[in-house]
């Protein structure tokens, strides 16, 4: 990896630690219950993180071998993958989350420093965009989706390196939106021991 980015990369391990955290004294009860975003269980939104990083990751694919791949087959195919994570039972759901964010990782960890500089194309919605910015990608993604979960962890957690980082549009305001939410989400039932817990992942 190209040494500029490691303290990026490790800014994502940390905040998938916190989101870990958090996911693992949901129980099966609450992760059925509304979060912060409307139409999705907070059981949608760990799906989401989970799909999310397979899509940045298959992104990171198409830099390194110079072949782009699509982040999904199809807008259907992310509605489908995000149904059908969301419905898993608690710990294969938990586990879904971290084996996707190990996988992002370690490909990450791979991506030889010139890839970093190559440019993302082909992404519906999106300009073309350098490789490095997946990096920026996905730790917005956890830090926002940590929050909409509805279950404790709320911008005023936010490290102030991501309060402070130089986010393009449309992230930016995303940030600066969840800041002013005053939306609530049914609170969590008391917490249970943590159990289950995969051995392989890193946090």
């Amino acid at each position: 990896m190209d040494p500029a980015l490691q303290p990026l990369s490790d800014q994502i391990d940390f905040a998938t630690q916190r989101l870990l955290g958090t996911a693992r004294i949901i129980d099966d009860a609450d992760l059925r219950a509304p979060s912060l975003l409307p139409g999705w269980t907070r059981g949608h939104v760990l799906a989401h993180l989970a799909r999310g990083a397979d899509a940045l990751r298959n992104l990171m694919i198409g830099v390194r071998t110079g072949q782009p791949r699509p982040a999904y087959a199809s807008p259907e195919a992310r509605a489908t993958g995000i149904e059908q994570g969301a419905t898993q039972p608690r710990a294969a759901l938990i586990e879904d989350v971290a084996a996707a964010a190990m996988a992002f990782r370690t490909v990450s960890r791979q991506l030889p420093d010139e890839a970093w500089r190559a440019e993302v194309t082909g992404v519906p919605g999106l300009d073309p965009f350098p490789a490095r910015e997946l990096l920026v990608r996905r730790l917005v993604e956890v830090e926002l989706h940590h929050c909409d979960l509805g279950a404790g962890y709320t911008p005023a957690d936010w490290p102030d390196a991501f309060l402070i980082m130089r986010l393009p549009e449309p992230m930016r305001s995303q940030r600066e939106e969840r800041r002013t939410w005053a939306r609530t989400a049914p609170p969590l039932r008391p917490p249970r021991e943590t159990r289950n817990r995969p051995n392989r992942v890193p946090w």
